[in-house]
């Protein structure tokens, strides 16, 4: 049941600023400086945040652009001739002016500002303090997830730490380390406010667990196991757990579920209708666009008797558990799609686009344990790491690991990510932050120094002159 109502007035809360990619002026607009001045335009103002998780840009073809296609497990789907620009993707071809490099660095940005809108002009309200507080904190852990997107497709990228007295937007870009520390900041500020849970009326919000669950994964790609084992472990002890049916996981009735640490609620409303997270990804012609598909190569990732094959892998011709025969309407599409967005027909709104209630699962229960699991490894605690672990595997209705010392249990970790978190949007920068990119990649084209990241967006790099710089190779 999807509780949380984003009903709002103020989509774009701007201020004036040169540069394009933080711009977010939009039809009906309403200055800033004029809104923030009673305790619901403080709530309206947040929730334009949460509006934003659903986006396009933030779940449909730019994401799937830059953390989807470019990895081994995706491919672009529907048929050769449909969307064959998203082919560059795919190849490592893509250039500085591409689109989707574009779309997506716009969107983040456009996110951060509602964030520091937030941020910045909240605490003037009169209002209740514990709320207000409470929004200062969702919308920190909120942009720190934005830039936690920013710093692993583009390197380090410009901090803006609220908005500037001088409005001046057009800084240098700064480190990723630094980037990863302010990360860091904003979330520990975030989980020393944010609530454990919500009421019915809340759920999708953002808590005190998502802002832990979201450190632990950046202490991982930092490289800080030490850390990476603490946080994670504080989030193993609030109670999660894992749901014991992978395929309920997935569907409506698994929302905001025991699993559930950051959840995107997609409700839709006559307001702003629904996601198009599912649609693009649907069955083609049948239930939605059909892009983005499972490769062959995930198929043939999973161990004989995994479960998760299966539900992960939405196949031609086959009757689903809730009883749709799936049937593609176009014969030159593929086979195959992604299961984790199907929506079963007995459940679809279709007063918006297919599968637009599917919430998007941004962190999960199972990943939380994975990355326990990485860090205990990596320290040398190779039973704490076996044992979280294996309470993925078991979920999956697998024996344990057979992996032992840490260089096999590490090999085993990365591989029990490939298959659990399959065509989630991991995969690409997983390869990236363990160093396998470059052999796993290779022979779709990627490049060692340059692939890493995807370049700046060239307008913008224009509309600084010169203050942005480009990464290596583009």
């Amino acid at each position: 049941m999807k509780k949380i109502v984003l009903a709002l007035a103020l989509i774009g809360i701007v201020v004036s600023c040169k540069d394009d990619y933080l711009d977010t002026v939009q039809p009906g607009r309403v200055e800033a400086a004029t809104f923030f001045t009673t305790q619901e335009d403080a709530m309206q103002a947040t929730n334009a945040i949460y509006v934003a998780l659903r986006s396009w840009e933030n779940s449909a073809f730019p994401a799937q652009y830059v953390f989807g296609v470019p990895a081994d497990d995706v491919e672009k789907g529907s048929n050769p001739g449909d969307g064959s620009f998203i082919n560059v993707y795919n190849n490592f071809t893509y250039t500085a002016s591409d689109g989707g490099v574009e779309g997506y660095w716009i969107g983040q940005w456009q996110f951060v500002n509602r964030c520091n809108q937030v941020i910045t002009n909240v605490p003037a309200i009169n209002m209740d303090e514990s709320l207000k507080n409470r929004l200062i904190a969702e919308a920190r852990m909120l942009r720190a997830y934005f830039y936690f997107n920013l710093v692993r497709i583009y390197g380090g990228v410009p901090i803006y730490d609220g908005l500037p007295a001088d409005k001046n937007y057009n800084i240098p870009r700064n480190s990723v380390n630094e980037v990863y520390d302010f990360i860091i900041s904003d979330l520990t500020a975030a989980a020393a406010v944010l609530p454990q849970s919500y009421d019915a009326a809340n759920l999708g919000r953002v808590t005190k667990g998502g802002a832990l669950g979201l450190l632990s994964k950046v202490y991982l790609y930092k490289k800080d196991w030490q850390k990476a084992y603490d946080t994670s472990n504080q989030v193993i002890s609030m109670g999660y757990a894992l749901d014991p049916d992978f395929n309920h996981l997935f569907r409506p009735a698994g929302e905001f579920g025991s699993e559930s640490v950051i959840e995107v609620n997609c409700q839709c409303s006559s307001q702003f209708g629904g996601s198009q997270y599912a649609e693009v990804q649907g069955v083609r012609n049948q239930f939605g666009w059909g892009f983005f598909t499972p490769t062959t190569a995930l198929e043939n990732a999973f161990e004989p008797g995994d479960i998760r094959k299966e539900l992960t892998i939405l196949r031609e011709g086959e009757t689903t558990p809730e009883g749709d025969l799936i049937h593609k309407g176009d014969p030159q599409a593929g086979d195959m799609w992604n299961q984790k967005v199907y929506v079963p027909t007995s459940l679809n709104n279709n007063s918006c686009a297919y599968g637009s209630i599917q919430n998007i699962r941004i962190l999960r229960f199972a990943e939380i344990l994975l990355v326990n699991a990485e860090a205990a490894n990596e320290l040398g605690n190779t039973a704490v790491a076996t044992t979280s672990l294996n309470k993925v595997r078991t979920r999956a209705q697998l024996p344990n690991t057979t992996a032992s010392g840490q260089s096999s249990l590490r090999n085993a970790i990365w591989h029990e990510r490939r298959v659990e978190l399959a065509l989630e949007g991991d995969r690409f920068v997983d390869l990236v932050r363990t160093g396998q990119a470059v052999t796993v990649l290779a022979s779709y084209g990627f490049k060692a120094g340059k692939n890493e990241v995807f370049p700046i967006p060239l307008n913008s790099i224009n509309q600084s002159n010169g203050v942005l710089t480009q990464n290596p190779g583009y």
